[in-house]
C-alpha cells in the first residue's frame, strides 16, 4: 500500500471520527452536561483526572478526551501531508486548514467553559458563541473532507474560477452556514425551553413574551425550506449546463441527503426534539455539508470543459 493510499484512508477515518465527536458534543449540550467539569479548562474540576465523578462530569470529560484525540490525529494528518505530498499541494493546504480550525474549535470550546456559557445559561452571548462554534465545526469538517478527497484522487485537482457556477455554489454554502447557525440556536432553545406538547411549543414560538431563543425557533424550518429549494434549483441548473457523471453523482447525493434532513427535521419537530433524534439530525446535517463542499470542489476543479471529469482520476501535474 502506497503512502498516499495510507494517508487517504487515515483522512477518511478522521472525518468519520470527527462526525462522532461532533455528535457527542451535541449530546453534552442536550443533556446539560457542559458544566460537568465546572469552570475549569483544560482541567476538570481542578483535576487532571476527576475522582468520583458525577454522570455529567463523565459525559463532559469524555468529550474533552475525544476532542483532545482529534487534535492529535489532525497534527498527524498535517505532518503526514507535509511528508507525503509536494509543496503547494492541495492536500497540504487542506491539512493546514484542518489543523487551524481544530485549534480554533478548541479555543471556542474552552471559551464556553471558562465564561460559563453552558448548562442553564440563556444569554445572547451563549447563542452567538454557539453559532460561531457551529460555523467553525463546519469549516473543520469541510477542510478534512477536502483533504481526504484530494488525497484519494492522487492530489491531481487544480482549482479554477468557474464563473457563474462558482457564485451559485458559494451562495449555497453561505446559505447552508446560515441554516446551520439557525439550527444551533433552535437546538439550544429546545434544550433550555422544552415544550410538553407540539401545540404548546407552537404557542411558545409565537408568544411575544417568550424568550428570544424560543421565538427564533420558528425561523429554522423556514430557512431550511428556502435553502433546500435553492440547492434543488442550483443542482438542476448545473446538470442542464454541463453534466459529467461525477457532477451528477454529487448533486444527487447532495439533494438526497438534504431531503432526508428535511424529513428528520419534521419528525424532530413532531416528536419534540428527543436527544437521539437531535444527534441523528446533526450528523445528517454534517453529511449534507460535506456533500455540498465536494460538489463545490467538483465545480471549481473544472478547466477546458468537463471532459476530464468524466473519469474519476484526473491526471494533471502538481505544480
Amino acid at each position: 500500500m502506497t503512502a498516499h493510499r495510507k494517508f487517504s484512508i487515515f483522512a477518511w477515518f478522521l472525518l468519520v471520527y470527527n462526525l462522532m465527536v461532533v455528535a457527542w458534543g451535541a449530546y453534552v449540550r442536550a443533556t446539560g452536561s457542559g458544566a460537568g467539569c465546572g469552570a475549569h479548562w483544560p482541567l476538570c474540576n481542578g483535576e487532571i483526572i476527576p475522582i468520583d465523578p458525577q454522570l455529567e462530569t463523565i459525559i463532559e470529560y469524555s468529550h474533552r478526551i475525544s476532542s483532545g484525540l482529534t487534535l492529535i490525529f489532525v497534527v498527524i494528518l498535517f505532518l503526514a501531508a507535509r511528508h507525503s505530498f509536494k509543496k503547494g499541494s492541495l492536500v497540504r493546504k487542506g491539512a493546514f486548514f484542518a489543523l487551524f480550525f481544530t485549534i480554533t474549535e478548541a479555543l471556542v470550546g474552552a471559551g464556553l467553559v471558562l465564561f460559563e456559557l453552558v448548562a442553564e445559561n440563556t444569554s445572547v452571548t451563549r447563542a452567538l458563541t454557539m453559532i460561531v462554534h457551529l460555523i467553525n465545526t463546519y469549516l473543520l469538517l469541510g477542510a478534512i473532507t477536502l483533504t481526504a478527497w484530494w488525497s484519494s484522487k492522487g492530489d491531481t485537482d487544480r482549482l479554477t474560477w468557474p464563473g457563474g457556477r462558482g457564485v451559485v455554489m458559494i451562495v449555497g454554502m453561505i446559505g447552508f452556514l446560515v441554516l446551520g447557525a439557525s439550527g444551533a440556536v433552535t437546538a439550544l432553545g429546545d434544550t433550555l425551553f422544552p415544550a410538553a406538547s407540539l401545540a404548546e411549543g407552537i404557542q411558545q414560538d409565537f408568544s411575544p413574551t417568550a424568550h428570544f431563543l424560543v421565538r427564533l425557533r420558528v425561523l429554522h424550518p423556514v430557512i431550511a425550506s428556502l435553502i433546500g429549494l435553492y440547492l434543488l434549483v442550483a443542482a438542476g441548473w448545473l446538470r442542464l449546463k454541463e453534466s459529467p457523471p461525477i457532477l451528477i453523482q454529487m448533486t444527487s447525493i447532495l439533494i438526497g441527503l438534504f431531503a432526508l434532513q428535511l424529513v428528520l427535521g419534521l419528525i424532530n419537530l413532531i416528536l419534540l426534539a428527543p436527544i437521539w433524534l437531535q444527534l441523528v439530525h446533526l450528523v445528517v446535517s454534517d453529511l449534507v455539508w460535506a456533500a455540498l463542499v465536494l460538489t463545490t470542489e467538483v465545480v471549481f476543479a473544472r478547466w477546458d470543459g468537463f471532459e476530464r471529469l468524466a473519469d474519476y482520476s484526473i491526471k494533471v501535474p502538481v505544480k
